[in-house]
This record gives C-alpha cells, sequence and structure tokens, in this order.
C-alpha cells in the first residue's frame, strides 16, 4: 500500500514497510529553515507510531542532501545585540524530551525504533550534515562533499552533531573536522567513519538496503538498534542485562519463530508488525 503524505518543505511515502522520506526544498538545497525544522521534526513524530513502518530512507531533493542553515534564517536568528542565537521555537525543550527542537531535526531519527538510511549526495553541510548524522547507516556518494561547517560562523555543532560525531569517530579527528570545517568528498567520509559506505547512485542503494532491513524480522531489528544505540551510554553490567532480556523477549515469540520456519522451509518469511 502507498502513503503518500508531508509538508511543503518534506515529503513521506510509505510502501512496503519503507518509508522514504524527502528533504523537499531544492531550489535552496534543501537549506533549513524554520519551516524544514518543524517538517523534520513532524515527519519523525509521524512515522514513530506506525508498526507498519520498518525502515527509513532520508534524502534530499534535487542538487543536494542539506546545504544547511539558511542564510536568511542564520540573519533572523541574530539577537537583539548582533550575536546570533537561536529562535525561542527552536531552543525549546519540550517536557520530557531531551532534545530541543533544533536538535530533534536530527535526534529524531536516532530516536525512531526501525533503522534509518540516509542518502548523500551534492552538500551535507554544517546542519544538513548533522541531520544526516541522525540516521544509522550513510549512504554517500563518492563526489558528496561534507563538512562541519559550523566553525565558519564561529558556531559549534549543536544539533546533536558533538555527541554523534564523537560516537562515530576517533576524537583527534572529530576535533579535526570541527575545528577545521574543511570539506570532505564522500570517499574520504567513507574512510574516516563518517559515513557507512559510497555508491553513485545513493538513494538506489539505500531504498534497496532498507528493503532488505523491512524483510527482516521488526521484533529483532527494533531489539538491536536499542541495544546498539545505548552500548557504551550504559554501564557493562546494564548492556549484559538487557541483552538477555531482549533475547528473553524474543526467543520464542511468533516471529522469532516464524524466522527459524521459513528459513528451514526454503520460503520468504512474513512477519506481522510488531504490537
Amino acid at each position: 500500500m502507498d502513503n503518500h503524505t508531508g509538508s511543503e518543505r518534506v515529503t513521506v511515502r510509505i510502501e512496503g514497510g519503507v518509508a522514504d522520506v524527502r528533504l523537499n526544498r531544492p531550489e535552496k538545497l534543501n537549506a533549513l529553515d524554520p519551516a524544514m525544522f518543524d517538517a523534520l521534526v513532524d515527519a519523525g513524530e509521524r512515522l514513530a507510531p506506525d508498526p507498519a513502518v520498518r525502515a527509513v530512507v532520508l534524502s534530499g531533493e534535487g542538487r543536494a542532501f542539506c546545504s544547511g542553515l539558511d542564510f536568511a534564517s542564520f540573519a533572523a536568528m541574530a539577537s537583539h545585540d548582533g550575536s546570533p542565537g537561536l529562535t525561542p521555537s527552536l531552543a525549546e525543550r519540550p517536557p520530557g524530551r531531551v532534545a530541543n527542537r533544533a536538535q530533534q531535526a536530527s535526534f529524531a531519527w536516532t530516536e525512531l525504533a526501525v533503522p534509518v538510511v540516509a542518502a548523500i549526495h551534492g552538500a551535507a553541510l554544517g546542519g544538513g550534515l548533522q541531520v544526516a548524522l541522525g540516521a544509522d547507516i550513510r549512504i554517500v556518494a563518492p563526489d558528496a562533499q561534507l563538512s562541519v561547517l559550523e566553525i565558519r560562523w564561529g558556531l559549534v555543532p549543536d544539533m546533536t552533531g558533538t555527541h554523534m560525531l564523537r560516537r562515530l569517530l576517533p576524537l583527534d579527528v572529530a576535533k579535526e573536522l570541527t575545528w577545521t570545517g574543511r570539506m570532505v568528498t564522500g570517499e574520504e567520509a567513507v574512510r574516516l567513519g563518517l559515513a557507512t559506505r559510497a555508491d553513485a547512485d545513493p538513494r538506489q542503494a539505500a531504498l534497496e538496503l532498507a528493503g532488505r532491513l523491512a524483510a527482516s524480522s521488526p521484533d529483532a531489528v527494533r531489539a538491536a538498534k536499542r541495544l546498539l544505540n545505548q552500548a557504551g551510554l550504559v554501564s557493562q553490567a546494564q548492556q549484559f542485562a538487557d541483552e538477555t532480556r531482549e533475547m528473553e523477549g524474543l526467543i520464542g515469540s511468533p516471529n522469532q519463530v516464524e524466522a527459524v520456519r521459513a528459513y528451514f522451509e526454503k520460503r520468504q518469511p512474513s512477519f506481522a508488525d510488531p504490537s
């Protein structure tokens, strides 16, 4: 079943368990303005409770993934004394949330229970790169241009970037990219660990991977994301206990039994959506 929704800034199409999410401001290289921040957050919130969504592909329409903060919006964010700062709506942290609204534009994809694959072509700069870092996997065009660009404006990555860069990269590499703001190609991004792999058609590769993930047991995929996302952020004792808890919940469950039966019967499994 096809389901096409979305705002002017972000479109969402759901087919075969895969949500195809696209930043849709191609005339501005999908630059981040308040409407784009809102649309990214809203897209994540719409997808989160849908049990039929088993994987997400995040990409940008036109010539780029996302060129970062819109310059006009950047000027509008200046406070009365001329120093830059977030607008109240973006700096707001709703009750119970660890991220403010600007951070949630990236963290929404980390927080989703299902795998998120970012397909990066053209530019992924500053806040645009941070949106991509919120995904679980990043497939990049070899000639894509990525940069932790905030230093150019005298700023720091503030959309969960400092957290995600340190999770992905050695400390010295994260510092070098943050302090210099230099451009790296997709190929170098893969070598550094900033991206997962390169492909000449990153969106098609991401859709194919998402389709494969959507065909796996959704219970096991979600459990694996929970465990891997928390690894290193909780104690060893907690991690090991949670591994045991997840396994106990999976073994003998309908989808786990179906995975075993399908394998031995040499057929495609038919998994039920998580309840």
